[in-house]
């Protein structure tokens, strides 16, 4: 990738990102000056979605959302020189699929409260699902991108979007009526990773790149031998079904 401020995935977002000044969100006055730009960021975004599984059709996203989720994964562990990123592996597959389950619904969590403010360690603190709050937060972030520059988060430029999520983790992007860094690191961050390092039946880490990429051996019946070996582990990984890469 040619864009500079997130292209290593072993530190999400970091460095120069903080740095980035918020300004470059502001909308643009002029009209015409504005189409202009809008012709140039939309003709170098992604195209949210291209790497997804041949005839797959999100079965919970509208279009909408599908747009910000591949565009948001995109930017979460983007394609470099270490390996091939989350649109690749079919991470917004795996996000859609796993929404269409019991998990989607929370349906095996305490969902009655009461509900406070408290850490991690406290369990959730939250009346919303899954589903809901995929739902709410593409909607959420849309809104704040389009008050901020008039376009959608998957019709910005990257190194906006990059910004966007930048701000929304450390807090400084907020909804009054959301909570948008519960959302992003309790749900979009977690779930992406679950998709990238999962295995394919769930439809992410498509063709075990990831497990190839940190020479995870997957699922083999015995590799105990290889624990104590000094040097990576010499075979491919093997997925829940059996198949090796």
């Amino acid at each position: 990738m040619s864009h500079e401020p997130c292209n290593t995935r072993r530190g999400f977002l970091a460095g120069s990102l903080a740095l980035l000044p918020s300004v470059a969100l502001a909308a643009d006055e002029d009209g015409a000056q504005g189409r202009n730009q809008d012709e140039d960021l939309l003709a170098s975004a992604p195209e949210p979605g291209r790497f997804t599984k041949p005839g797959y059709r999100p079965g919970f996203f509208t279009p909408a959302e599908w747009e910000f989720v591949c565009a948001a994964c995109d930017r979460l562990i983007p394609r470099d020189d270490v390996g091939p990123g989350a649109l690749e592996l079919g991470v917004p597959e795996y996000i859609d699929r796993q929404l269409q389950t019991p998990y989607g619904e929370a349906a095996n969590w305490y969902m009655d409260g009461p509900f406070i403010k408290a850490s991690a360690d406290f369990g959730y603190q939250s009346s919303l699902t899954p589903r809901e709050q995929y739902r709410r937060g593409a909607a959420a972030i849309d809104a704040q991108c389009r008050r901020m520059t008039r376009r959608s988060f998957a019709h910005m430029s990257v190194t906006d979007r990059d910004t966007v999520l930048k701000r929304i983790e450390d807090g400084e992007l907020t909804d009054p009526h959301f909570d948008l860094k519960a959302f992003f690191t309790s749900f979009l961050i977690k779930n992406t990773n679950e998709g990238y390092f999962g295995d394919p039946k769930y439809g992410g880490n498509r063709d075990m790149l990831a497990w190839k990429m940190i020479r995870y051996p997957g699922v083999r019946a015995d590799y105990f031998e290889f624990a104590s070996r000094i040097g990576p582990y010499p075979y491919g990984p093997v997925d829940i079904k059996g198949r090796k890469a």
